[in-house]
């Protein structure tokens, strides 16, 4: 398996020591802020997530609890986007937070451990049915190569680079006064490219602010409501 020091050294970046690669964990996102009182306990369970070898734990902080009092440092008005475009690909009436999305057709509340460890294991069993159909990733230096497996629809092909954990003292809000852990929070989202069944070769055009975070490369199904199923994941975790 190639490393992520490749990658770096190909971009001409310093390249600090990472691990390995890790090809088609289950894809877990939190839709999470540092505004709402009930998220703290789904940001604890999803740095556990994080530790998982079989799971990608991805954490999105949506900007539209800022309104009360604290600004989440880490919200995004793209992926309060990404929420609202799974609420209709989902069909589910409103937004909230916290709330785990798994392999793009799941659903569940992030505090719910036994509900998202079944949600988890489900995924995963459907992955082992259709892994013939599912088509590669691989990491060839600054490029990543997708090829094979069968796509009814066209997939995007998205790459996520988060920071492994941050802690922030709130000073105001529901959460004033505490210190909050938030884990593998996603820092950029960029569109690759799309994947139509032909072999494709994305560059994922590495950077100087990359160093020390990690990247996970995700191919999606782009329904016309919104995401859809993910067909295969990749991730490469920076040194813990």
């Amino acid at each position: 398996m190639k490393t992520l020091i490749a990658l770096v050294a190909v971009a001409g970046l310093a390249a600090p020591a990472l691990a390995a690669e890790r090809l088609n964990p289950v894809v877990v996102e939190l839709f999470t802020s540092q505004g709402c009182n009930s998220c703290p306990p789904a940001d604890i369970y999803l740095g556990e997530l994080a530790k998982r070898r079989d799971v990608l734990a991805l954490s999105w902080h949506v900007d539209y609890w800022d309104y009360i009092g604290w600004k989440d440092p880490f919200a995004q008005p793209a992926f309060t986007a990404r929420q609202r475009n799974y609420q209709r690909a989902l069909m589910q009436r409103y937004v909230y937070t916290p709330q785990m999305v798994i392999d793009g057709r799941l659903q569940g509340v992030g505090s719910e451990r036994s509900t998202i460890d079944g949600l988890i294991a489900q995924a995963a069993r459907q992955r082992d049915v259709n892994t013939a159909s599912r088509p590669s990733l691989r990491l060839d230096g600054d490029v990543v190569k997708v090829e094979g497996g069968k796509v009814e629809t066209a997939a995007v092909v998205w790459l996520a680079v988060f920071e492994p954990e941050h802690r922030t003292a709130v000073r105001r809000n529901e959460n004033a006064g505490r210190s909050l852990g938030n884990y593998n929070v996603v820092r950029e989202l960029r569109v690759l490219g799309r994947y139509t069944g032909e072999a494709v070769a994305l560059p994922l055009g590495l950077n100087a602010a990359m160093a020390g975070k990690g990247c996970a490369i995700v191919v999606q199904s782009e329904l016309a409501s919104g995401p859809g199923a993910v067909l295969a994941s990749l991730v490469v975790d920076p040194a813990r």
